[in-house]
């Protein structure tokens, strides 16, 4: 959502870029038409947005997304190559524009040009119907780019720099702030929706035009009144409509129109109309209410922002799990270890439920900081809390975390800051969507010195782990799934303290070993149980501290094949550091690396995602079986 306003912004700037196109220069000479931009804007987006290149089930991810099949792409970072397929000159806002075709091949959340949804297929649609009517991009007055943004993403930084950028260079787009906790200001009457309506009405700003430049011509007396008009127009205005409601948005170059009740959909309708009209960005002020319609949802709206099947009579869930979240799990530990230690403070951003540190939050409240969508500033205010004294942790989902990679980097591990971050959704997430699938922790800590990363194979561990948290000096990710697991039954928790550097030898097997971390060490039981019916005695081992490896066990495992099991991205994440460090030792690299490809895995329940990513118990021991098999042929 805090990239909307980007893209957005590159849009409109697109879209005036276009219409330029159209115009002669100075000197006579005729630019290229912008059907030239248009070509290449389809060629990008159908390679991107056709179904064949983003399969839910079954076919080759790779293949599906190879970039080999799809000829007349243009290389994006190519600058040149940019400003001759656009047919423009070469300015800042070319740039710009690039940026947005680059962004819209990343499948970004947002739409653009005129009809704007949160909705990638509903973008796409839009943007391919525009395309083929030739009138997007090449400047008929009724489109322009719209941006719906939530209040809540109005506490990232990167809305505030596409807000700045756009007020700064007058770029003619409508941003639509869907309050739906009035957390700005609640509408003051109905007068307010009045002046809304006069304000934004094409007479009133016409006329406003038309006297202010009349009394700039005025001799003496015309910059006085001018001055004076705008003050009582201030004055009477702000007596319907709070000063930071406007105030804020106009000092950054918008014009604030609100706020609207955004239930009243003529209101809604007449608004949006009227200030399609006017030249310049503009803010409307949308006023919802999150759940609207359904009283359950109304009442808990945090619990409704995602939910599994549930009976709408009551609201309550159809099916509910057996095991604690870990985040429950999480919160439990951590205020049990608060109780003791009074310098130990939790932070989330904006997801104190979806985390389990709501729990926290009801028993240390003035030890709980939401500071909203904010993960860059969490993770550097975690750092200066840390350099304090204090021993902060920041439970966060591992997708989300990304966004704090710099902070991770230059605030947290280069001066090696007590901090504990706390990866909730690591791994594949089902129904969360492809955007929330957190496959990439791994390949952004492992580089970094002083990180310590854990991943404990069930709930009992990770109370473990964060119990030895108090005792850790540096920095430290603590990464776990979405779905419980508790293996306490077959593998009861063991009686000796929780330590880094040493993994868990669960079963002993000479033919082959299985280094599994997290969660996957549930499905290398049963890839074990299954090898054992073959009559193939597997090794199996809880790869639970991820850096620092258990150097010396590695060593000692590496007389037999070798298979590495992650729910991450192969590239970059534990089998490739397994196999550097075996291929150091002058030993064999690994067997088999089970992982996720170089691919974006779509939206899916768990085991239908792992069964596409060939990640089941039953696949992935039929590729240890041929990979033994084979081995053997070559021996």
């Amino acid at each position: 959502m805090k990239k909307i306003l980007s893209l957005v912004l590159a849009a409109a700037l697109t879209l005036s870029l276009a219409a330029c196109g159209n115009k002669t220069d100075s000197k006579g000479d005729q630019p290229a038409a912008p059907d030239s931009a248009l070509d290449l804007l389809e060629k990008v987006w159908n390679t991107y947005t056709d179904d064949e290149k983003f399969p839910t089930s079954g076919g080759d991810y790779s293949e599906a997304n190879s970039k080999e099949d799809a000829p007349g792409v243009y290389d994006l970072t190519d600058r040149a190559a940019v400003d001759s397929a656009l047919g423009l000159p070469e300015t800042a806002k070319v740039d710009q524009a690039a940026s947005l075709i680059h962004m819209m091949n990343q499948n970004t959340f947002t739409a653009a040009a005129y009809h704007c949804t949160d909705d990638a297929d509903a973008l796409a649609t839009a943007l391919r119907d525009n395309i083929q009517q030739r009138q997007w991009m090449c400047g008929f007055p009724d489109k322009v780019a719209v941006a719906v943004v939530g209040d809540g993403a109005l506490t990232g930084g990167m809305c505030y720099e596409a807000l700045n950028d756009a007020g700064d260079s007058h770029t003619r787009m409508i941003v639509i702030l869907n309050d739906n906790e009035m957390s700005i200001a609640p509408n003051v009457g109905a007068l307010s929706q009045h002046l809304t309506d006069l304000r934004v009405s094409s007479g009133w700003t016409s006329t406003k035009r038309v006297i202010r430049k009349g009394l700039s011509c005025l001799p003496v007396v015309g910059k006085p009144l001018q001055r004076f008009l705008s003050w009582a127009k201030k004055s009477v205005k702000s007596m319907f409509v709070r000063e930071n409601q406007e105030g804020f948005f106009n000092s950054l170059g918008f014009h604030y129109f609100g706020p609207i009740n955004g239930h009243d959909l003529k209101a809604l309708e007449h608004t949006l109309e009227a200030v399609k009209q006017l030249d310049e960005p503009v803010v409307v002020h949308v006023l919802t209410k999150k759940g609207y319609g359904y009283s359950a949802a109304e009442d808990r709206p945090e619990r409704f922002h995602g939910t599994p099947p549930f009976y709408v009579e009551t609201g309550t869930a159809r099916k509910k799990g057996t095991l604690p979240s870990y985040g429950q799990v999480m919160a439990e530990t951590l205020s049990e270890m608060a109780k003791t230690d009074e310098k130990i403070v939790a932070i989330t951003a904006a997801m104190p439920s979806g985390t389990g540190l709501s729990y926290f939050a009801e028993r240390f409240p003035r030890r709980m900081m939401d500071v909203g969508i904010a993960e860059e500033h969490a993770v550097t205010m975690a750092a200066g809390l840390a350099a304090g004294g204090m021993k902060p942790y920041f439970s966060v989902y591992a997708s989300f975390f990304q966004r704090s990679f710099d902070q991770m980097i230059h605030d947290v591990c280069m001066p090696k800051l007590n901090v504990t971050l706390l990866l909730d959704r690591a791994g594949l997430v089902g129904e969360d969507g492809a955007t929330h699938h957190g496959v990439w922790d791994l390949a952004s800590m492992l580089p970094v010195p002083n990180m310590v990363i854990l991943a404990p194979r069930d709930l009992n561990e990770l109370r473990a782990m964060m119990r030895w948290t108090q005792e850790n000096e540096s920095p430290c990710a603590i990464r776990y799934g979405r779905e419980s697991v508790d293996l306490s039954a077959r593998y009861p928790a063991q009686d000796k303290p929780f330590r880094i550097g040493e993994w868990e030898m669960m079963e002993q097997g000479g033919d082959v070993a299985l280094l599994a971390v997290g969660s996957m060490v549930a499905e290398a039981i049963e890839v074990r149980d299954l090898l054992e019916k073959r009559g193939i005695h597997a090794a199996l081992v809880n790869c639970r501290s991820v850096k620092p490896m258990d150097e010396k066990m590695l060593r000692q495992l590496a007389n037999r094949p070798i298979v590495t099991m992650e729910e991450h991205v192969l590239t970059g994440g534990f089998g490739s550091v397994v196999c550097a460090f075996l291929s150091g030792e002058g030993l064999p690299a690994p067997m088999l690396s089970f992982g996720i490809p170089d691919t974006f895995v779509q939206h899916g329940r768990r085991d239908q995602l792992l069964k596409y990513l060939g990640l089941t118990p039953e696949l992935m021991t039929q590729r240890i079986i041929i990979a033994l098999k084979n081995g053997e042929k070559h021996q």
